[in-house]
């Protein structure tokens, strides 16, 4: 079996879950007590080499020697191995895996002439596609909203996102996992983006805007910095229906307010929600809650915030 894989093999990338699974299915490939595991940064790429060489007079069907946090490791570590692959002991393969090296690095061109350098690397921005392709793995219906409040929720890393897709995926068992699941079953582990609140509001989601609220407060966002975030955003509501009614595209409407696209793209969508004495109503509202935060009303400002919130955001019939 041995035979048929290459005398060494370097994992790395920000894409842990997807290391982890490739050096799970090279370690299967060898018999239990099979392994040598070394940390580079208490054994240099001498050792690591010594350690192939000795068993390679016991490698009868086959060895691995891992070597964990290559990342340690600097040129004249990467020389020994270079050196030792000119020459490799039969029947054992050496594994290399660290986080960040590149294909480009010393240690990687040493690598790649005699064996495979796996680098498995996820953007941010890609994240949200990178978490549907975890939830398609484990056989679990999400949605993109899902994916999305998922990586606000949690955060960038990887690790991390695919241990809750996979709790999700466990407590889902088969129902369709949506934005609002996601929310009530995962734990903040960053601040709440902003733009978690003004979602809520336009989707006239009042439950939503409540739990955005109530969230941001405990995270320490003061009550006068939500009142000025959810104010800003209508008045960017308001800016976009009038040009949209004057045919005024998202990407130009973008430069003549001298905002980037994607809120402005959302602010259109939004738009189509409220009529523009509501949203007028709505400013005047947030006004008086401002005047009320700032020592006007006797209430508690979080409990005066919470009953603004839910003025401007359900519909005015109700």
């Amino acid at each position: 079996m041995a035979d048929e894989l290459k005398p060494v093999y370097l994992l790395s990338g920000s894409d842990r879950p997807k290391v982890a699974r490739a050096l799970q299915r090279l370690r299967a490939r060898f018999a239990e007590g099979a392994s040598e595991y070394l940390i580079a940064t208490e054994a240099s790429g001498e050792d690591a080499v010594a350690t192939c060489n000795a068993l390679g007079l016991f490698a009868g069907d086959g060895r691995l020697v891992l070597v964990e946090e290559v990342d340690a490791w600097k040129a004249a570590d990467a020389k020994a191995v270079a050196a030792y692959l000119h020459s490799p002991a039969p029947a054992t393969v050496l594994a290399l895996v660290g986080e960040a090296v590149k294909k480009d690095s010393p240690l990687a061109k040493a690598c790649a002439p005699a064996g495979a350098v796996l680098v498995y690397d996820v953007a941010k921005r890609d994240l949200p596609g990178w978490v549907a392709e975890q939830f398609k793995r484990l056989e679990a219906n999400a949605d993109a909203a899902a994916c999305r409040a998922l990586v606000e929720l949690v955060g960038d890393n990887p690790e991390e996102l695919a241990g809750e897709a996979e709790k999700l995926a466990v407590w889902a068992a088969g129902s369709e996992i949506g934005e609002r699941e996601v929310e009530l079953l995962v734990a903040p582990r960053r601040e709440l983006p902003p733009w978690t609140l003004t979602d809520a509001w336009g989707r006239r989601d009042v439950a939503g805007v409540l739990a955005a609220c109530e969230s941001a407060l405990q995270q320490g966002r003061a009550v006068t910095g939500l009142v000025w975030t959810i104010a800003e955003h209508i008045r960017l509501v308001r800016a976009c229906r009038a040009l949209a009614a004057e045919g005024v595209s998202t990407a130009e409407a973008a430069k003549r307010l001298r905002k980037r696209e994607f809120p402005v793209r959302k602010a259109y969508a939004q738009a189509e929600a409220f009529p523009d004495d509501e949203l007028r109503a709505a400013l005047v509202r947030l006004a008086r809650l401002e005047v009320a935060v700032k020592g006007g009303s006797r209430l508690p400002d979080e409990l005066e915030l919470e009953r603004a919130l839910v003025d401007v955001t359900r519909p005015a019939a109700q």
